[in-house]
């Protein structure tokens, strides 16, 4: 409850009007209102003032005029004792009040008397409860171990008794006093001056010299102002609870008194410190949740890299941390030390997840730059171990700037993992990128290898010539060194180890062997194919590759036997992969079997050898080096002279027919005989010139119809079928001829007038003439047979 009133006090000899509310704290039923102490310190502005405050309590007999003192003295309004209801109880319970004037901050509290009959048997009680609160939480009359208490003995309506003497008989009695009261062990010996300093003062009566009561209580406020300065009344400073704390303290204290338990004081004071201490931190922990700084820092970290996110952040913890040391300043140094390290931790652990965030972005930041940076690099043509050093360094550096950016001063977190982490994931593209590169760079040269080697393993292969793998491992060996030498200098701006360099070599080498091995096996599969094509060539071209005509004088066997070993040679050197030169006897074992061995031969060494190509292996060539097994060239063999016997076939029956038609004159003894037995008739010729004429003439048709036809075509597929041919072409011919005869008799009479002159008609002039003129009926009356030898003969060259 609290009692506005006003009262009159002195200080420094002369009086000012004041006005001051009193608040009782401590009801008559002995309870502590701690609302009431709040609202106090509150109102009075105690709570900010540390440990410039000072606490004044008074304790004596009812009725003694407490109160009217401490209004006189502080310019407080206490209730004061009504003079005409006599000496009755007016204080009831303990008042609180602040002292007008007087610097530093004093509180003043107003305790009821010592001696009142109100109370009854409580009395005793209540009074050694109250003055133990006084001494506890004042720093005048009060005891307040460890430091000292100032006990003022105040003399009320003074005699004419000097003060001297009254002081001394007074310090004498607390002496004994002090002698008789029973200490711990370790301050049984322990004189009264190490705890108490004993002042005595005294006053003239209030009623019968009340102008004199208030110049000497003017004199005596002068003592309370400047208290706590060196010298005053409350100069020992020692454990004393800051202004913050006094009403929590007042209330614990007044509990422990209430409660008859023992107080600790010490205790006492690290428990007011703690429970302080801990409500600023709470306090100063909600300001920096809700601060707008904090909140919009927050926000930024959320959505991307923030410059000066540390600096931003340690200004804001800085201040909430100096406000809280400048409030728990007062208070026990280890408590608020530890609250300050709990504060700290807490407002760290609130921000450590947009310190994180900070981190995420400014990895992602820098992995993306690096990303960029080695790729312009690349592109620039700097080599790819340069430029990725190069890159890496820059981008550390760039990641730890930031990260000293972004570090609050008062944290220790951990960002050696989140750097590791950066690192790996660097090394990681960087691995990626390299790994990229090297297939491009190996992907590149087995291309330029594919170019270099197939096509001319291809060409090589078809000639089957013996030294075909000679020249194969000849162009493999030179294409593989120099795509392995110019691999090897690419692989130098990669900075690799020996042992990976070694490895790639060998993978490239073994690549330009793969791709030699895979032609040859695709040329294996078409080795049929090749060798009737090799056979064909061979058969039906000579030497200078002109096309053979087959006009009687070759020698078929021959050239078949030439052809059928240039393409056994063929399937030989397709049989296996001889890339390592090492000798094998394919070669001979396929001549010797298929080749040169006739039937007698063959059934020789069926009866007392084994086949040499009844195997699945050759003998000298590993497995992997085998393309045609000896089993798989015999069946081709057998194949291929299968497919090839009608192409042998019609260049014999070609040769033949050429034979026959070349020897189509009677012999000579027939030739003889003829003229033996027809001398008559040439001398009957002779005598008869015109039958001479005649056969002239008709010698002369039968020769332009020899040139106009093929003759020999025509009964190259028999006589009657010639015979046909003949007759049915013979009348269209003749009139062609007497045509053009009659055409070039008039062509010489013309020529006989001048002045044209034309010359005279070679032979060779008029056998052209007649064939340009009957060529048209001689192609619409070809016969079917020529048509069917034409149709023969392409079928025979398909197949073929």
């Amino acid at each position: 409850m609290e009692v506005p009133i006003s009262g009159g006090g002195g200080g420094g000899g002369g009086g000012e009007s004041i006005s001051c509310h009193a608040s009782q704290v401590v009801g008559t039923d002995g309870e502590m209102d701690g609302e009431a102490m709040a609202r106090f310190a509150a109102g009075a502005g105690l709570l900010g003032r540390g440990l410039s405050y000072a606490v004044v309590s008074i304790v004596g007999p009812q009725g003694s005029g407490k109160s009217t003192l401490l209004n006189h003295l502080f310019g407080t309004s206490f209730t004061e004792m009504d003079a005409l209801k006599g000496r009755s109880q007016t204080t009831k319970g303990i008042w609180i009040a602040k002292a007008v004037g007087i610097e530093p901050f004093t509180v003043v509290m107003d305790l009821e008397g010592t001696d009142g009959r109100e109370r009854g048997e409580d009395d005793t009680a209540f009074e050694k409860q109250s003055a133990l609160f006084a001494l506890a939480v004042s720093d005048i009359v009060m005891i307040n171990f460890p430091r000292k208490t100032t006990l003022l003995l105040v003399i009320r309506d003074k005699t004419k008794t000097p003060l001297e003497y009254l002081t001394q008989a007074l310090k004498e009695d607390i002496q004994k006093i002090w002698n008789a009261v029973r200490k711990p062990e370790v301050y049984k010996e322990a004189a009264l001056s190490e705890f108490f300093n004993v002042e005595v003062t005294a006053l003239s009566s209030y009623e019968e010299k009340e102008n004199l009561f208030k110049e000497q209580v003017g004199q005596f406020r002068q003592r309370f102002i400047h208290s706590i300065a060196p010298g005053g009344l409350a100069a020992d400073r020692r454990g004393v609870i800051p202004a913050s704390g006094f009403c929590l303290s007042a209330l614990q204290i007044w509990k422990v008194i209430r409660e008859n338990k023992d107080l600790n004081l010490p205790a006492h004071k690290i428990m007011v410190a703690t429970v302080r201490c801990e409500e600023i931190a709470d306090e100063k922990l909600k300001s920096f949740i809700s601060d707008k700084g904090w909140l919009e820092l927050e926000t930024a970290a959320n959505s991307g890299l923030v410059p000066g996110f540390g600096k931003k952040l340690n200004a804001i913890l800085d201040f909430y941390l100096s406000e809280y040391d400048t409030e728990a300043m007062y208070f026990d140094e280890d408590v608020r030390t530890a609250k300050h390290e709990q504060l700290e931790s807490e407002i760290l652990k609130h921000t450590y997840h947009a310190f994180k965030k900070m981190l995420e972005h400014l990895h992602h930041v820098v992995l993306n730059k690096f990303k960029s940076d080695l790729d312009q690099s690349l592109r620039s043509g700097e080599g790819f171990a340069a430029s990725a050093r190069y890159c890496v360094q820059s981008s550390m550096a760039e990641f730890d700037a930031g990260l000293r950016d972004a570090l609050v001063k008062h944290a220790e977190w951990d960002t050696t993992k989140v750097r590791s982490k950066l690192e790996q994931h660097i090394e990681a593209h960087a691995t990626s990128v390299r790994g990229t590169k090297l297939a491009e760079l190996k992907a590149n040269y087995e291309k330029k290898l594919l170019d270099t080697l197939a096509g001319p393993v291809q060409s090589i292969l078809e000639t089957g010539e013996k030294d075909s793998w000679a020249c194969i491992r000849r162009l493999y060996r030179h294409g593989t060194e120099s795509a392995i030498l110019a691999f090897s200098a690419s692989l130098s701006e990669f900075e690799l180890d020996q042992t990976t360099i070694h490895k790639m070599v060998m993978e490239l080498r073994e690549h330009a062997r793969s791709i030699v091995e895979e032609k040859a096996r695709e040329e294996a599969g078409n080795v049929l194919m090749r060798m009737k094509e090799r056979f064909s060539t061979v058969l039906s071209r000579d030497k200078d590759s002109m096309p053979r005509t087959w006009k009687g004088n070759e020698d078929i066997r021959a050239i078949t036997r030439e052809a059928r070993l240039a393409a056994l040679r063929l399937m030989s050197v397709m049989a296996a992969v001889r890339l390592d030169d090492k000798p094998d006897k394919i070669d001979r074992a396929l001549t010797t079997a298929l080749l040169d061995g006739g039937p007698l031969s063959q059934k020789r060494s069926i009866e007392f050898t084994s086949d040499p190509l009844a195997s699945s292996t050759w003998e000298e060539v590993s497995e992997k080096n085998m393309l045609i097994t000896p089993v798989q060239c015999k069946s081709i063999w057998r194949q291929f002279n299968a497919e090839t016997e009608y192409a042998v076939a019609q260049a014999i029956s070609m040769q033949e027919a050429h034979r026959r038609s070349n020897n189509w004159l009677p012999p000579a003894w027939t030739v003889l005989l003829l003229a033996i037995l027809g001398y008559n008739e040439f001398i009957f010729l002779l005598r008869n010139p015109l039958y001479l004429l005649g056969l002239f003439v008709a010698f002369v048709v039968s020769y332009a119809a020899w040139l106009q036809y093929d003759i020999t075509a025509y009964f190259r597929h028999g006589t009657l079928s010639g015979l046909l041919t003949i007759t049915s072409g013979f009348l269209p011919t003749i009139m062609d001829i007497i045509t053009a005869v009659i055409n070039m008799s008039h062509s010489q009479k013309s020529s006989s007038h001048p002045p044209r002159h034309r010359p005279p008609l070679h032979p060779q002039s008029f056998r052209n003439q007649v064939q340009q003129q009957s060529q048209a009926q001689v192609q619409y009356q070809a016969p079917s047979s020529l048509s069917s030898s034409s149709s023969v003969g392409s079928n025979s060259d398909d197949e073929f």
